[in-house]
């Protein structure tokens, strides 16, 4: 589809649609309001990031307090996190998670206005207008909005990146104001974007790795190569000196090079049973195999019954696979031995079946993420589907799943209109799908990240599909 060329500097709100835009901004309150109460989260990884928190908050230290009270340096977790909620609490209390919540919730919604203006500059107001309702009106990260997780504010650093970035490329232009202090704070908040997403989450690298090019690629014909790249250079070392920081006490604490997080979330010492790792991949396929398996080893019983039939290839394998189990629930440990017998296992079934193995599986996985109803969070039966078991929240998940599908056509569909920037947002989602293609147990909330870029293509498709024709 051909697309039209967009100018670097758009027209400012109609005062209509800024009163629009509050109700879109008090609907997304009100909704996260009501998501907050309705489905509270407080445990799992909110559990550990504010164990770091506190420490760093009462002892200077980051470092988790085990079962027995016992504090130990960590690096199971990126900083970020943890820094900022010892910052809340700091003011608002030690696990007083409540201001946490109101802050991650006023953050996001500013957010969402960052979004909606990013779309205003590179579209039109109408569409960013509609991407403002998209953003604020829906409920799969709404009712991450206020919990102490990493999602709300990666979300955050998405949106101020992408209009920081296009404020950038239009300062550039020489017809803008937007020049000299004002275009150093765009370069600023760039940088603190794309640094403190990767700060949150290993994974947040990749908004830099995609988004970074464009200060050099699309910098427009009357800006030389040199002088873009200077400023860009600077920013991508200014964005990695926390990393080495980070790195730095790494090192010096457990004399290991780890400028991130590790994968599987171990520290120095500690085995992540990787026969393990490899054997789950070689078979779980959906959230229901996370939650009811993955989750529980090591240190909780395994249920056999509860593997599904894709587990095993022969009456032969399902037999091992059943003395496997029966030894890991005798101490519910995964020693050496028994690990490595995880992975003659999956070595024994990759070679059996390499093309499932190698891309049926991983693309089965990321639809899962990318497809499921996003209900992990709501009081809806982890087997959603049994509809003859609870046939309303059958009903319900499946109308949500609609929801779901409905963001993400809409989202696709507002590359076909090839919108400013539009290939380093698809690089981010391209780069994010490919990370995840990579991971054995999937979670529907890995691919949260994919939604600002989808509000804001989104919100340019709507207004294309239904804008009046000129006469």
């Amino acid at each position: 589809m051909k697309s039209t060329p967009t100018p670097f500097i758009s027209v400012s709100w109609p005062s209509r649609l800024v009163w629009r835009g509050l109700a879109a901004l008090i609907g997304g309150l009100v909704l996260r309001l009501w998501m907050w109460r309705a489905f509270p989260q407080g445990q799992g990884d909110a559990l550990i990031y504010g164990n770091f928190a506190k420490n760093l908050l009462l002892h200077g230290q980051f470092a988790i307090t085990d079962g027995s009270g016992v504090i130990h340096s960590s690096l199971i977790r990126l900083p970020g996190y943890p820094l900022f909620l010892a910052a809340c609490f700091a003011v608002f209390g030690v696990d007083q998670y409540t201001g946490v919540g109101y802050l991650q919730i006023f953050l996001e919604l500013g957010a969402c206005v960052l979004l909606a203006d990013f779309v205003r500059r590179i579209s039109t107001p109408r569409a960013g207008l509609n991407a403002l309702w998209l953003a604020t009106m829906c409920p799969f990260t709404a009712v991450y909005a206020s919990a102490p997780l990493t999602e709300s504010l990666t979300f955050d650093m998405i949106c101020l990146a992408l209009w920081s970035l296009q404020r950038i490329l239009e300062s550039r232009n020489p017809g803008t104001s937007a020049r000299g202090e004002s275009s150093r704070l765009f370069w600023v908040f760039f940088t603190l974007a794309i640094s403190s997403a990767a700060m949150l989450r290993p994974d947040g690298a990749l908004l830099a790795f995609a988004l970074w090019p464009a200060l050099i690629l699309a910098r427009g014909s009357q800006i030389s190569l040199s002088s873009a790249l200077r400023p860009a250079m600077l920013c991508g070392l200014l964005s990695v000196l926390p990393f080495a920081v980070w790195a730095g006490r790494n090192w010096h604490t457990f004399h290991v090079f780890e400028p991130l997080a590790p994968r599987y979330a171990n520290d120095p010492g500690e085995d992540p049973h990787l026969g393990w790792q490899h054997w789950v991949k070689t078979w779980c396929l959906d959230f229901a195999c996370t939650e009811d398996v993955y989750w529980n080893v090591p240190d909780s019983p395994l249920d056999f019954n509860q593997l599904p039939e894709r587990a095993f290839d022969s009456p032969q394998q399902k037999q091992q696979t059943s003395a496997l189990v029966a030894d890991y629930n005798q101490n519910q440990d995964l020693t050496p031995a028994l690990d490595a017998r995880f992975e003659a296992l999956a070595r024994q079934r990759a070679a059996d079946h390499p093309l499932r193995d190698a891309v049926l599986l991983p693309l089965g996985r990321l639809a899962d993420m990318t497809l499921r109803p996003r209900v992990e969070n709501l009081t809806i039966d982890l087997y959603w589907w049994q509809y003859s078991q609870h046939r309303p929240e059958t009903r319900f998940s499946w109308a949500y799943a609609g929801v779901n599908l409905l963001f993400l056509l809409l989202g696709l569909a507002g590359f076909l209109y090839r919108p400013r920037l539009w290939p380093y947002m698809a690089a981010y989602l391209v780069l994010r799908s490919l990370l995840l293609l990579t991971i054995e147990a999937p979670e529907t909330r890995y691919t949260l990240e994919f939604f600002p870029i989808l509000f804001a293509t989104g919100g340019i498709a709507l207004q294309r599909i239904f804008s009046r024709p000129r006469i």
